[in-house]
């Protein structure tokens, strides 16, 4: 087992998860939160994790780590990825290490590395301004067959490094590419509209082969999931998990969990969206853990030690051919208007046998939404639900995300 993991970031349910587990563990965030750790005695390395420099850099980090006896790093969420990927270069005497977590946060070196391998990807290129954009969709236009006065084919743009949905637009046309680029979208990368069905995977691996796999089924992308996939995507799981393993191979992926996101075409042909290897959103490892009995926080940090034993393993994961007994959803609100006054449960919400609890959070007086909002924006608070029936926790989370509780 690990002396020490350095865990990059903040994040009080891993440390809580590591507190548990009894672990040796110091936490490597912004200074910011060094009085709580301090008053809970939590382990703590006050750093600059947004920024490279003379005085800020994976070496001096070394040196501030070394009394605590850190030798495994676990990033928690994307901006570290680097920081992580750096000290694992150095504590293994391994440099492509830091190369696999360039590639993460480059979605632009992730596809070529992914399409170099064999996997089904779309057309992409990195694109600087909005010209660039257009001649993009013109070739794809020209690459489908389009004939004059058909509709362009889509196009999405996203930042190269962000995660989730910040910063990515999906334009449908030439003139959506004027009214709604911005100069500060640029550079990034643009690549074509997948056709499938869209789902998630969270894949711990140890020493290069998948130790569990967990498949979420998504609702709505940004919106709405649940855990474990529902009755069609169960039947595909033994093709997905060999093109998972797919990927950790041409990938070069040794230690940790990743979180790639794939689109199932009805010819069961599984094509390629991207992937990283941080704490996915939509609380998926928490409703990991509620599904199948586990700690999946846990269990994301020690999958990252290259020292664990498979009798540790055994201990943390579920055990071999596990079937969860409920499935676990959610459903992340946005407010509807931007400018709402309060909170409104409905009853039938309350009265529903799967409805298991909410954190929506009532608003202060005259609260309005900025036009400003990156991906999706911030949720005010996520309702939960718990049920043996995954077409109605699909029909549930349908539902619940057209409600508008802030009016």
């Amino acid at each position: 087992m690990a002396k020490c993991f350095a865990l990059m970031g903040w994040s009080l349910p891993v440390i809580e998860s590591m507190q548990k587990l009894g672990k040796p563990y110091v936490v490597v965030s912004f200074p910011d939160f060094a009085p709580y750790a301090a008053e809970h005695n939590i382990p703590f390395v006050p750093y600059q994790l947004d920024e490279w420099s003379d005085t800020s850099n994976s070496l001096d980090l070394v040196e501030k780590l070394k009394p605590y006896n850190a030798d495994v790093a676990v990033p928690l969420y994307e901006e570290t990825v680097e920081w992580a990927g750096a000290l694992n270069s150095i504590y293994r005497n391994d440099p492509r290490v830091l190369n696999r977590a360039f590639l993460f946060r480059n979605k632009a070196i992730m596809k070529r590395k992914a399409l170099i391998g064999g996997l089904r990807v779309g057309l992409f290129e990195e694109v600087y301004s909005k010209d660039g954009v257009k001649a993009f969709m013109k070739r794809l236009n020209e690459a489908n067959l389009q004939l004059q006065g058909e509709e362009d084919s889509w196009v999405h743009i996203k930042p190269f490094a962000s995660a989730g949905t910040v910063g990515h637009r999906l334009l449908k046309s030439m003139a959506q590419i004027d009214e709604e680029c911005e100069d500060s979208d640029f550079p990034c990368l643009a690549e074509s509209h997948l056709p499938g069905r869209e789902f998630s995977c969270e894949a711990f691996i140890h020493k290069g082969k998948i130790r569990f796999l967990n498949i979420t089924e998504y609702v709505k992308l940004g919106y709405s999931n649940f855990i474990p996939e529902g009755n069609y995507l169960e039947t595909k799981r033994e093709l997905i998990h060999k093109q998972v393993q797919k990927m950790v191979d041409i990938f070069g992926i040794e230690f940790g969990m990743v979180h790639p996101e794939w689109f199932l075409t009805e010819n069961d042909e599984l094509n390629f969206g991207e992937t990283a290897c941080r704490i996915p959103g939509g609380h998926i490892l928490e409703l990991c853990s509620k599904s199948y009995e586990f700690d999946a926080l846990a269990a994301f940090v020690v999958s990252h030690d290259p020292n664990a034993t498979e009798e540790e393993l055994d201990a943390i994961f579920p055990p071999k051919g596990f079937k969860p007994k409920y499935y676990h959803g959610n459903v992340m609100i946005y407010p509807h208007k931007r400018q709402f006054s309060k909170l409104e449960i409905p009853e039938e919400l309350n009265n529903d046998p799967y409805f298991i609890e909410h954190s929506l959070v009532p608003p202060y007086e005259g609260q309005k939404i900025s036009g400003d909002r990156g991906g999706f924006g911030n949720h005010f608070g996520t309702i939960n639900f718990k049920g043996e029936d995954p077409d109605r926790m699909t029909e549930l989370l349908k539902h619940y995300q057209k409600v508008d509780f802030y009016v």
